[in-house]
């Protein structure tokens, strides 16, 4: 990818990302004219993936995150579920959602990293969350509302 790339981009950490959420971030960016690129690890490469949209990385821990990190520039979106990733690409100028539908900022998003701190603690103590719920409606309704937002502020933008 392009380092002096000057138009928009949607960067999406696709290892945990629903399939929902996939097919409404490539019908909005592809109505809106926005380019996007699904990030994941070689684990779940698959040989049908649209090369133009797709890149797979090595495996390892924090390998899409990276790779997302230095390729994502001022101005971008990165969609993702994890909130270290969304803190670092903030400081970037970045504007960050989660697959929720949540949008993380500056201002919140030092709490939001305390929280997983303790969820973190909680979970080497061995008491379990269950995981990540199933997405609700409400959740692809807010997930889709945020999405038209930043791509009606940045359709065409170069």
């Amino acid at each position: 990818m392009d380092k002096q790339r000057k138009k928009t981009m949607i960067f999406i950490d696709a290892d945990a990302c629903p399939k929902e959420l996939k097919k409404i971030i490539e019908e909005q960016a592809l109505s809106h004219g926005v380019g996007y690129r699904f990030i994941a690890s070689f684990q779940h490469y698959s040989p049908t993936a649209d090369k133009n949209v797709w890149t797979f990385i090595d495996d390892g821990k924090e390998a899409v995150d990276l790779f997302i990190l230095n390729h994502v520039q001022k101005g971008d979106m990165v969609i993702t579920q994890d909130i270290g990733l969304a803190s670092l690409v903030l400081s970037k100028g970045v504007y960050a959602l989660s697959t929720r539908g949540k949008e993380y900022n500056q201002d919140t998003i030092d709490t939001s990293l305390s929280f997983r701190y303790l969820y973190q603690m909680e979970r080497k103590k061995g008491r379990y969350g269950g995981g990540p719920k199933k997405l609700s409606s409400e959740d692809l309704e807010q997930f889709s509302y945020h999405l038209l937002k930043f791509l009606s502020l940045h359709a065409g933008k170069e």
